[in-house]
């Protein structure tokens, strides 16, 4: 009868007057608990993992959660955001969560990049984050430089924009680097092929073809293109170029197709124009890899003694105040500039918080054609 009334009651029968075992979770506190009293681990030191625990232990994962939930909440440990759990100091607060993101850049200071950085800076402070700013003045090896420092530093996240994108990445261990130390990374402009970060960039292929298209379609059919070719922005530009004279039955002349390299931008695009201009059959329009160098190629036709859009037209990319900067204003592709950066911020942020399940691998930015002073018909 007795055995029956526990058994309906449900109360368990204990043998030789023995205690029921605590929940899991309480005895893998009081064991934690146990090896940071008696200094297993130091001040900041990281515990293992949710899984390491789970599995050393044979619980769930739910149950070490929830046991490092306690031990947070009464000061012996405190949490990281994908990083990790820490022993906390004894007798003081746990050590403030420093959130601190970083920005690398080929330029900071020159033509659409303060646009870019002000954009991702207005993001980030919104959310809390301090900014770090590097650039490499598109050199590798200034990339690697600052890749190391940055290493050092207790990086939330990190945006890259590629150096000389299409010169292959000469750095990959340092990316791989991050990678092990579970640093976000976003990367603009372009993507380094061998990784699978997210990037945010512009349809510089189909800007190409659009600005081809639109000097094809006023009657141009010659037309010169200027492409800085180190960049994969460039080479896409210059894709979309030839894409829209085949597109159309035209074949582009060799000797108007010019690629330039970073170092060459000064002297090469304006000495090969001035060649085309001096020649039987110069061109009539021409394509510019961006408004920088469209400068100086106006004043190259300005010094053959032509002018535009009467003898030449000129179609430039990103729209960028230089565009305007002139007595001609120049008929430009858009570039996304802030929202460019304020979206990188924000992918950046949400990846650090949600994880990187929480963000689309690739965003294209769709450009315009903003048409001003600098294209004629033919």
């Amino acid at each position: 009868m007795h055995a029956q009334m526990k058994q309906e009651t449900g109360v368990p029968e204990l043998e030789n007057n023995q205690s029921p075992k605590p929940p899991k979770y309480l005895q893998l506190k009081a064991e934690l608990v146990n090896l940071l009293e008696k200094g297993k681990w130091k001040a900041h030191d990281k515990l293992p993992s949710e899984n390491e625990l789970a599995g050393q232990f044979g619980i769930s994962r739910q149950t070490v959660r929830q046991t490092l939930g306690e031990l947070e909440q009464e000061g012996w440990v405190y949490r990281r955001q994908g990083k990790g759990t820490f022993a906390a100091p004894k007798g003081a607060p746990a050590e403030p969560e420093r959130k601190l993101a970083a920005m690398l850049t080929t330029y900071i200071s020159d033509y659409i990049f303060p646009h870019i950085v002000r954009g991702a800076e207005s993001e980030l402070r919104g959310k809390g984050y301090g900014l770090m700013l590097a650039s490499t003045e598109n050199r590798k090896t200034a990339e690697r430089e600052n890749l190391l420092q940055l290493l050092e530093q207790p990086l939330s996240g990190l945006i890259v924009e590629p150096t000389k994108s299409a010169e292959g990445n000469p750095n990959l261990d340092l990316y791989l680097s991050l990678q092990m130390k579970r640093i976000p990374l976003i990367m603009i402009h372009a993507r380094y092929p061998e990784l699978t970060c997210p990037v945010l960039r512009s349809d510089d292929e189909l800007g190409g073809r659009m600005a081809a298209e639109h000097l094809i379609r006023l009657g141009h059919r010659r037309i010169a293109g200027f492409f800085k070719t180190d960049d994969l922005q460039g080479v896409g530009r210059l894709k979309g170029f030839l894409a829209a004279h085949e597109r159309h039955g035209l074949a582009p002349s060799p000797g108007r197709v010019v690629g330039y390299s970073t170092e060459e931008k000064r002297d090469k695009p304006m000495q090969r124009l001035l060649d085309m201009l001096k020649s039987d059959d110069p061109p009539t329009a021409i394509v510019s890899y961006n408004d920088e160098l469209a400068i100086g190629l106006l004043e190259t036709i300005r010094v053959a003694k032509l002018s535009v859009p009467e003898d030449v037209s000129l179609v430039s990319f990103d729209d960028s105040m230089l565009a305007t900067a002139t007595e001609v204003k120049l008929t430009s592709i858009t570039h996304p500039k802030a929202e460019m950066g304020r979206l990188a911020a924000g992918t950046l942020i949400a990846m650090i918080e949600e994880g990187p399940s929480a963000v689309r691998n690739e965003i294209v930015f769709a450009p315009e054609l903003v048409v001003r002073q600098s294209t004629k018909k033919a």
